[in-house]
């Protein structure tokens, strides 16, 4: 697809201030393990971590971000759950973490999001996709404490609402569609 060959997200790496806070905290709240550590040619820190055992790694963490920086340019790193209890648990256990600040759960219109920011203040999303889609950016606070049936019904309602609505399927049909275009143009 897209280009005439397959391109998929594999990893991503951050530079930090405290390499080992970085690893125990996404060792302990996501389950990360390490599957390599070192020192790169630079000579600073660095570490592997991974979830799923056909990737050597889905994060690096590498010392050296200064920890006088006055800006972080990281938006944001986006991890996929399996559900919306899920997103509650992770919620609780958050709340309870040095270091974490809850920025809150959202909706997207397309997604029921929790935000939170790391040990080290990047922006980090944890996300489960609803079968709706509407134009971003969609930002709407909700309450996960709110029964499932309810929640839902709150969302989906408020997605109906917004202009340019539509199912996931017919997205995902139209965005196929501008793929296999670009694919042909080059």
């Amino acid at each position: 697809m897209g280009q005439g060959f397959s391109l998929d997200i594999s990893h991503f790496g951050l530079y930090c201030t405290d390499v080992d806070r970085m690893v125990d905290f996404y060792g302990r709240m996501f389950g990360f393990v390490v599957s390599d550590r070192g020192e790169s040619s630079a000579g600073p820190a660095i570490v592997f971590m991974t979830r799923d055992p056909r990737e050597h790694h889905q994060l690096v963490f590498a010392a050296g971000r200064p920890a006088d920086l006055a800006f972080n340019i990281v938006n944001q790193m986006s991890f996929r759950v399996d559900s919306l209890q899920t997103l509650r648990d992770m919620e609780a256990r958050l709340k309870n973490e040095p270091g974490v600040t809850i920025l809150g759960p959202i909706t997207h219109g397309n997604a029921l999001s929790l935000y939170f920011r790391d040990p080290e203040g990047n922006r980090v999303e944890l996300l489960i996709d609803t079968p709706w889609h509407v134009p971003q950016p969609y930002r709407i606070p909700v309450d996960l404490s709110m029964p499932d049936k309810d929640l839902w019904g709150f969302i989906e309602a408020k997605a109906r609402a917004t202009p340019g609505f539509k199912m996931r399927t017919e997205w995902q049909a139209e965005i196929e569609q501008k793929i296999a275009g670009a694919a042909t143009q080059t």
